[in-house]
């Protein structure tokens, strides 16, 4: 194999990858050409893929989603023909913890649950009851959250006869016939031990659970099959066209595009994914599962590679987000830009809340939960967009940085810079606050990361790219544009300098 320094295999130049990449309020399908020069993506598709009421609780319309998948998948391969190139693989990845029901037939009973519907709050204490806190942390090494898989299984009835597909794998299943759960999000059902990397029977067991509810493992890289002949034939691809595993949870994915250099991976980093949800913590090769992590709701949830995601989820862009949808169903639809811009101007030192609050996780009025969650602290916010807003960047930024603090002192690491991925790296305001809070240099970028570590995986399965994960980010170095923030000692106002 020839290979330039990056990594790239010079004979692959210009292979062709479609990602598959479905966050909790849209979705996409994209193109990904990797090259010695680095990855370049294209955008075939997007679509809506929010929440329903549906059924007696909050729903994801799945079938909606997979029509939408096989669109994405038939303008990829219109779009591949034009430009006379072959797609070399499908990547899949989207959000954690939500699954869809089947039969031994392969139908899907129902429409799967959103892990915003609040079914699984009443079935905590039963799960408790069952299995002691601690003993499934020492297990599974995940972070408490009332909508994890754990919880959402125990208030099911009659599983017989049924398997759980996580939402990815569901895609994977539908376009290939093959069954399997990968790993990555394996580890964030609350059922996976963190350290043999294997399912944690005895918990199946413990909650009367079906051994084999989930399909066997399958790791990054390794193949589902290839298309079923229908699905082939209705995208226009060839039916050798394979389905690879990437990193499936779609943060597993965007770790794997951070660009860390060698320089600032010795002395460690810490990174924020951050878009509807922020995930903020450290890249480890041992989970912690010690009882201070646990007491800080800290999660050990796999990477590519075998690698450890400890991280914590924090509040995300989704409080903006609703506020936004809340102003518009008022007749106020302030552009983005000029709302940061207004922010920004704010002074520094107003109300905070916690950003990462169970309060916030469904949708309604978030303007006026905000409002009221600052008046529990005691202070006071105006009812204005730009207070609101810069309540919330000034929130996130102060999670960010005691999140990271935390890490540090749990994992007994140092953490020399800080890389936000995703979403949020295009908004200056709040890199230039996450700079200043966690008195740490913020490499914002790439915005695509979830998409271009989908594609990475692909590409080196296909031998398009070599090495581990360091080769891995050089090529995200190489051809993504970052941006650098350097907190400032002294900040009186917010605005980007």
């Amino acid at each position: 194999m020839s290979t330039v320094p990056n990594g790239v295999d010079a004979h692959f130049a210009a292979s062709v990858f479609a990602a598959v990449d479905i966050g909790a309020s849209s979705g996409r399908v994209m193109l990904g050409r990797v090259s010695p020069e680095g990855v370049a993506l294209e955008t075939v598709h997007r679509f809506p893929s929010g929440v329903v009421e549906r059924d007696g609780g909050l729903r994801w319309d799945f079938d909606g989603l997979f029509a939408e998948v096989i669109e994405g998948l038939r303008a990829a391969a219109t779009v591949a023909a034009v430009q006379g190139e072959t797609i070399a693989s499908i990547g899949i990845d989207t959000w954690a913890v939500d699954y869809g029901l089947v039969d031994a037939a392969g139908k899907l009973v129902a429409q799967p649950f959103s892990y915003r519907d609040d079914r699984s709050r009443a079935a905590v204490q039963t799960v408790h009851a069952t299995l002691d806190p601690a003993r499934l942390y020492q297990t599974t090494g995940l972070q408490f959250l009332q909508f994890n898989t754990i919880y959402q299984l125990a208030s099911e009835r009659n599983l017989d006869g049924l398997q759980a597909l996580l939402i990815p794998d569901l895609i994977a299943f539908l376009l290939t016939g093959v069954r399997r759960t990968e790993a990555t999000n394996a580890s964030t059902t609350g059922l996976f031990d963190a350290v043999a990397g294997e399912w944690a029977t005895e918990f199946f067991t413990a909650l009367g659970l079906p051994k084999d509810l989930f399909p066997p493992l399958i790791q990054p890289g390794e193949a589902f099959g290839n298309l079923k002949p229908d699905i082939a034939a209705a995208v226009g691809l060839p039916a050798e066209t394979t389905v690879v595993a990437v990193g499936s949870h779609d943060t597993a994915s965007a770790v794997v595009a951070v660009p860390a250099t060698a320089d600032n991976s010795r002395d460690g980093f810490a990174y924020i994914s951050s878009g509807t949800w922020s995930l903020v913590g450290l890249e480890l090769k041992r989970p912690v599962i010690t009882e201070a992590s646990r007491e800080a709701n800290f999660t050990n949830e796999r990477g590519v590679d075998g690698t450890v995601r400890y991280l914590r989820n924090v509040g995300g862009l989704w409080l903006l987000s609703e506020c936004q949808r809340t102003w518009a169903g008022e007749g106020f639809q302030p552009d983005l830009a000029a709302l940061l811009a207004a922010a920004a101007a704010l002074h520094a030192g107003g109300p905070q809340i916690n950003a990462d609050d169970p309060d916030f996780i469904a949708p309604d009025n978030m303007p006026d939960r905000i409002r009221a969650a600052v008046r529990r602290t005691g202070a006071d916010l105006a009812n204005d967009p730009a207070a609101i807003t810069r309540c919330i960047m000034d929130s996130l930024a102060a999670g960010y940085a005691r999140t990271i603090t935390a890490a540090e002192r749990l994992a007994d690491r140092q953490v020399a810079v800080v890389h936000i991925v995703g979403g949020g790296s295009q908004n200056a305001l709040l890199c230039q606050l996450t700079a200043n809070a966690t008195r740490r240099p913020v490499i914002a970028g790439p915005v695509e990361a979830t998409a271009l570590g989908n594609v990475l995986v692909q590409a080196r399965a296909a031998g398009a790219a070599t090495g581990g994960l360091a080769l891995l980010r050089g090529i995200v170095a190489t051809g993504t544009s970052l941006h650098r923030y350097e907190p400032l000692v002294s900040v009186s106002q917010g605005s980007p300098q």
